[in-house]
């Protein structure tokens, strides 16, 4: 039996504080059961495994520790390879000592992966120094909420108020007014400086900033600061917030929805979310190959005799160069032509499969590539590859000034037309900041899929044939990128969220 359970630290929050080893053995994974401090968005690592979640805070029950053992006991029995994600580390106040017991005595072999604990997250993503040279060389990790039915606290609260350095507390929310009065009644001074952070490392996290004695007051149900939140207590809680370096990203706060197909959504979530923003995807278009080869084989035949070909988009380049490739040929089927693309991201994409696009337009329109091409076309055969929808101002000017011009379908362009139920929840809630949108198609999709719902959001478009799109549907245009590229339209965004 090749049954395993691998004991994987999932970190604060943030998927990408995920140790290298801990992508690797989701990816192994049969089924992983992963708690509420899990950000799900883990579980991309996992895409075969089954996926169970084991209880969160507010949404759902919460399994008990014999129930979980149990669940993984069962699945290990079936030969099943388990990961069990914990949030942050497996060996910090994780119950991870009942596991390894059970799996011992059942005669199951695991593998303890660490994980980043809260605590030295928190440290890190505050600002705050838990260590500093000058004001703590020691620390002490506490949890404010010990096993329930002890006939008396294990935790020595003299010693800890007498404690030479900095003290944090884990899970102490709802027992914080007992362990902040024994602190105190143990000759901590009620006047130490103590910082709150909430929901380490994620995109919404908070930091709160107080006294000892104010610390039961900020965490009653009144104040709404619910778990997790990890309790820093010592001088180093007093360094100045500049060094808060998470809460003061351009876009921290913001949530921002990325319509772009999802192939290419990453190019613009990724920066999006370096400059702390939450990010949701909700591709509004799907790109996919043509409904048959033949227009596209009949183009690959011609290129000898072609005298430009013209490409509108890095999804064309991909497939028409893809199929050349599958049709036995390589780039020397271009060795006439003159290549030409609407986009310098485009021209990228062909710079991939090893070839120079002659001519870009300066703006990076058809209107500009006219211009460009003016003068030069006359009695010219030109190929325009280019999706299965979309405007015809090139074909018809070209042909108008004396070329003979063939357009090529290489790639469909289809609407999504089901929402993601998070996405639809959160647009009708208005808890969407910021939607971007790069084509008119994009835009026209994506008001079919959330109605007025988009009105509550401010939306970034890439281009002004995009922006008349949206004006034309009944939406305001926040911000437009110029030059138009996606660099640019995240520089836009940012600017217009600043002012």
């Amino acid at each position: 039996m090749n049954s395993m359970v691998y004991l994987i630290g999932a970190g604060p929050g943030d998927p990408g504080l995920l140790t290298l080893r801990g992508a690797e053995l989701l990816r192994r994974s049969d089924v992983v059961l992963y708690d509420g401090l899990s950000n799900a968005e883990l579980l991309k690592h996992a895409p075969r495994a089954e996926h169970i979640c084991v209880g969160k805070h507010g949404q759902q029950r919460i399994w008990r520790q014999e129930e979980i053992i149990e669940e993984m006991l069962k699945h290990a029995r079936n030969g099943r390879v388990v990961a069990r994600l914990k949030g942050g580390d497996p060996a910090v106040f994780a119950r991870t000592a009942e596991e390894v017991d059970a799996l011992s005595k059942a005669g199951i072999r695991y593998e303890i992966v660490p994980g980043i604990t809260a605590a030295l997250a928190a440290g890190s993503y505050a600002g705050i120094p838990i260590t500093h040279r000058k004001l703590a060389s020691a620390v002490a990790l506490v949890t404010g909420h010990e096993e329930p039915g002890k006939p008396e606290s294990a935790l020595d609260w003299q010693a800890l108020a007498r404690f030479p350095g900095t003290l944090v507390i884990y899970m102490g929310v709802t027992t914080a007014e007992t362990w902040t009065r024994s602190l105190i009644e143990n000759g901590k001074p009620a006047d130490t400086p103590v910082a709150i952070v909430r929901r380490c490392s994620h995109h919404d996290q908070q930091t709160f900033r107080c006294r000892l004695d104010e610390v039961a007051d900020r965490l009653s149900p009144a104040n709404k600061i619910r778990p997790p939140v990890i309790v820093i207590i010592g001088p180093v809680a007093e360094l100045t917030e500049t060094r808060n370096w998470l809460e003061q990203r351009p876009l921290f706060g913001q949530t921002v929805l990325v319509t772009r197909p999802i192939e290419q959504a990453e190019e613009l979530a990724s920066p999006l979310r370096d400059l702390g923003a939450t990010v949701l995807i909700q591709p509004a278009i799907q790109i996919g190959p043509p409904g048959d080869w033949d227009e596209v084989d009949a183009a690959i035949e011609s290129l000898a005799q072609q005298d430009i070909v013209i490409f509108f988009s890095r999804n064309g380049v991909q497939y028409f160069l893809q199929r050349v490739l599958e049709t036995g040929r390589d780039m020397r089927a271009f060795a006439n032509c003159k290549l030409t693309c609407v986009g310098k991201q485009t021209a990228a994409a062909l710079a991939d499969f090893h070839l120079h696009a002659d001519i870009v337009p300066p703006d990076f329109t058809a209107e500009s590539l006219v211009e460009e091409l003016r003068g030069q076309v006359e009695g010219k055969r030109i190929t325009i590859v280019r999706a299965s929808r979309g405007r015809d101002l090139l074909y018809e000017s070209l042909q108008q000034a004396g070329a003979d011009v063939t357009q090529v379908v290489a790639y469909a362009h289809t609407d999504v037309t089901t929402p993601d139920p998070q996405v639809l929840q959160w647009a009708k809630q208005g808890q969407i900041d910021w939607i971007t949108l790069t084509s008119s198609a994009t835009a026209e999709s994506l008001h079919q899929m959330l109605g007025e719902s988009m009105q509550q959001a401010k939306l970034a478009t890439l281009s002004p044939i995009t922006s008349a799109a949206v004006r034309k549907l009944g939406y305001t245009v926040a911000c437009e990128a110029d030059p138009y590229t996606i660099e640019s339209l995240i520089q836009a965004l940012v600017k217009s969220n600043l002012t």
